[in-house]
């Protein structure tokens, strides 16, 4: 099963080649954004494809099974590249931009600052240009805060900066470290997780698992061991009876499983190897999401090439896996097991949920989405927006009541580009920071109420373990002519987020339209859909 991880990630490696501007006599020679240097389609590199010089490195010493890149020389020289063209292309300061000109973007500098520290430790580099690049990011990066809650871009800094300040033997950055490292201890709530955004997102939560592991294998700080306890312990609840994790029930929408943490703490902690171990054989169950983007390629696989490296020989020969329902009152997420039947609810998002029975998936439900006509305009009222929701729980009966969000589907046109960039290049890039805020209220964080009011309602019919779920939705209106569209999908999400909408093997199931329904009611009658599961 260890292989798996090599596989799956050296599968990706002849992308991230093509990604690159492999000639040495090209003036954008190491830039991994092919967007920016062949098809000059943008008018400036992001700063995050730079990270993908990482999975090459670990390729290059990789000594797996039919790894054609293993040792390849021309494989370490375009990894050096692509940490001069990063250099050469960031600001003076040592930030670097993502999405657009002078955003100096955290999340892409903290990281490619990863990458290129571990990238020049292994691979035993010696080019003076490079460390006071790398000098100049980490600078940046201590006293950069960036907007929004995001736990894993602040994990990522502190260990940056500790590989950093070993490779460098300095203490330079220490103030900083300690100041980012309590600022991740403090934004993980009591019940394990993380925050991200406006909430718990377990595929963020597993590349901050994977951070933290890796710190604590340099700094056994007890405080540490005791975070990771509690994280990796929330963890084993979301790799659902395939072996898939995550998905729409959670605060950013992500399939993302990050195992390398686990193999770290699984030397103290058998738990989280049983993680990993379940997680493989969805894997080779073709569970797993698709995250082969030109942006998002290199996450998952630098970690499986780490997983692979630290593979813990001995497994556990217990079977680990949580048997009791878990409620998480501040995230508002419940995961309900009776006998072979597991369901996934968020309840922050409007009771969108997973309903396994064995290792089955039966039903993935992303809530009531209507098409409404508003003017010249057809906008889109969802029910998966995070939100204040009315909750009922009990035991074997659970309603969600509120109202349908405008989903966020704001486009950019030449005319919002244009501006944007006259923006940026005249008073924006002074305040990258205000304009990142402007950005995620627009296409991420919050929600504005359509004049819609739904009511999800789940009970389980049957003795103790024996039965089935028996949902009702219900959904009323004031008008009802104004919706063109209605219908009930599997995987749909309405905010921005980068490693979002991937596809996966449970959006096979088919879309639920309810348009005829719809188009049959009264003013004052309600919308009703009964299922058995």
């Amino acid at each position: 099963m260890r292989d798996l991880f090599a596989r799956e990630a050296l599968a990706q490696i002849p992308k991230i080649l093509t990604l690159g501007d492999r000639n040495p006599h090209s003036p954008t020679y190491g830039c991994f954004d092919r967007n920016f240097w062949h098809y000059k389609i943008i008018d400036f590199p992001s700063g995050m494809a730079q990270e993908f010089v990482l999975p090459l490195a670990l390729a290059y010493e990789t000594d797996a099974p039919e790894n054609p890149y293993y040792r390849q020389a021309a494989i370490r020289d375009w990894v050096e590249a692509g940490i001069l063209y990063a250099a050469k292309s960031a600001h003076k300061d040592g930030s670097c931009d993502d999405y657009f000109p002078f955003e100096r973007a955290g999340g892409a500098a903290a990281f490619s600052l990863l990458a290129f520290v571990e990238s020049y430790r292994r691979l035993g580099l010696q080019n003076d240009e490079i460390i006071r690049f790398l000098v100049r990011r980490a600078d940046w990066l201590a006293h950069h805060q960036e907007s929004g809650r995001l736990t894993n871009h602040q994990a990522l800094i502190v260990l940056g900066l500790e590989l950093l300040s070993r490779m460098l033997n300095t203490s330079h950055w220490e103030a900083a470290k300690a100041q980012r490292l309590e600022q991740v201890l403090s934004w993980q709530s009591a019940e394990g997780w993380f925050q991200e955004y406006e909430g718990c997102d377990p595929g963020y939560h597993t590349l901050t698992i994977s951070c933290l592991a890796w710190l604590y294998r340099l700094i056994p700080d007890i405080r540490l061991k005791k975070s990771l306890e509690k994280a990796v312990g929330l963890a084993a609840h979301f790799i659902h009876p395939d072996g898939s994790f995550g998905g729409e029930y959670t605060s950013r929408n992500t399939y993302n499983f990050f195992p390398y943490g686990f193999e770290l703490v699984g030397q103290w902690m058998p738990e989280a190897l049983s993680i990993n171990d379940r997680f493989l054989r969805g894997l080779a169950n073709g569970k797993a999401p698709c995250y082969a983007d030109d942006h998002i390629i290199g996450h998952h696989t630098w970690n499986y090439l780490l997983a692979w490296q630290d593979f813990v020989p001995q497994r556990p020969t217990v079977d680990y896996r949580p048997k009791e329902s878990l409620w998480l009152p501040e995230a508002k997420i419940l995961v309900d097991r009776r006998g072979d039947t597991e369901l996934y609810l968020g309840l922050n998002k409007g009771g969108v949920f997973k309903l396994f029975r064995g290792d089955r998936l039966l039903l993935s439900d992303t809530q009531f989405s209507l098409q409404v006509q508003q003017g010249r305009k057809l906008k889109n009222a969802v029910g998966h927006l995070v939100g204040s929701y009315d909750i009922h729980l009990e035991p074997d009966d659970l309603t969600i009541q509120g109202n349908l969000g405008w989903a966020k589907q704001k486009q950019m046109t030449p005319l919002n580009l244009m501006i944007l960039r006259l923006v940026m290049l005249t008073v924006g890039r002074f305040f990258p920071n205000l304009i990142r805020k402007l950005l995620q209220k627009m296409l991420i964080v919050g929600k504005k109420p359509a004049p819609f009011r739904f009511s999800r309602r789940l009970r389980w019919v049957g003795d103790g373990n024996t039965g089935h779920w028996h949902i009702t939705d219900e959904l009323r209106a004031d008008d009802w002519q104004t919706v063109v569209k209605a219908g009930i999908g599997g995987d749909q999400t309405s905010i921005y987020v980068v490693m979002s909408r991937t596809f996966q093997a449970g959006q096979l199931q088919p879309w639920q339209d309810l348009t005829e329904q719809v188009r049959a009611l009264r003013p004052g009658e309600a919308l009703v859909v009964e299922r058995e599961v």
